[in-house]
């Protein structure tokens, strides 16, 4: 089976362009053309619509490239498999993660695992919770390293509880307590994720049947950031996003204490390909150690 033009096809489905793609995966865009054409034929049923930004899958296109993408896993698997048995270790990972994760974990998980591994390549793409949970589920990524919430169904490997954390102006005052209450966020001018980028800081408030004045909102955590150092409202940010930052904000444990559980999703860890399966060991003995120089 010629899986090339598959790999087109979902690749085009993520970049929403035939040029982009086709310069990726080393085909003229008349090329690309005909081998779409080619697919809609043998499918009976237009694959995608174009628009002025671009293409989209039509809906029946929609229904076809998550299998599409689960197919192309299953041969990535299928060949690491056969190489691992002969010896060799090649393959490709495609990893979901969130930004935080990507600059303060990834950098030391992928160098301990390509000193070993250097024929495995590494892609990564960064999103927030609906995101990568998405991209789990549709077999766009190999698995995601994100936040835990109960309505996820695909298999799940704790890592680590990320302590959630008050996030105030540098010349805040400190409690005695050394703590913020999380109560004292009501009605307070607040600054937030949108909507699908966190879960665990609107869970927080929700549990505590806590209602800030909602003043801006964002999906880039520096922003966020930023914004608390200009007095523009306090937030709650994870401590992994904000270690960095100390000397620009005042940091504080919430009370009651909450936190997030990071760890990583994967669709089937029956069904993990073995270049995965290794990355994944590599990431839980190197997490572990990051955790215990904290």
């Amino acid at each position: 089976m010629d899986l090339k033009k598959y790999e087109l096809l979902a690749d085009i489905a993520e970049t929403g362009n035939f040029t982009t793609s086709g310069d990726k995966l080393g085909y003229t865009q008349s090329g690309v053309s005909h081998i779409i054409k080619g697919l809609e034929k043998e499918m009976g049923f237009p694959l995608f619509v174009r628009t002025r930004r671009g293409v989209l899958l039509t809906d029946n296109g929609k229904r076809i490239v998550p299998l599409i993408r689960q197919l192309l896993l299953e041969n990535s698997r299928l060949e690491q498999t056969i190489n691992e048995l002969n010896g060799l270790n090649t393959g490709s990972i495609t990893i979901g993660t969130y930004a935080s994760i990507s600059i303060n974990w990834l950098p030391k998980i992928i160098y301990e695992f390509q000193n070993d591994f250097p024929y495995i390549d590494i892609h990564m793409k960064e999103g927030g919770i609906d995101e990568i949970e998405s991209w789990i589920e549709d077999s766009t990524v190999d698995f995601g390293l994100c936040s835990h919430r109960p309505s996820q169904k695909f298999d799940w490997i704790p890592l680590h509880d990320d302590p959630l954390m008050a996030i105030l102006p540098k010349d805040f005052p400190i409690p005695e307590s050394g703590t913020y209450e999380i109560s004292n966020f009501q009605n307070q001018p607040f600054i937030i994720s949108e909507v699908g980028i966190d879960y665990d800081v609107r869970l927080a408030l929700t549990k505590e049947d806590v209602n800030p004045y909602i003043r801006f909102s964002s999906t880039d955590d520096h922003a966020i950031i930023s914004m608390v150092a200009n007095h523009l409202g306090i937030s709650i940010l994870p401590s992994l996003i904000i270690q960095e930052w100390s000397n620009q904000i005042t940091t504080l444990p919430l009370e009651p204490y909450r936190h997030r559980n990071l760890g990583i999703g994967i669709k089937a860890l029956n069904h993990i390909s073995p270049a995965s399966k290794k990355f994944i060991q590599y990431t839980e003995d190197v997490v572990e150690n990051i955790i215990l120089k904290s």
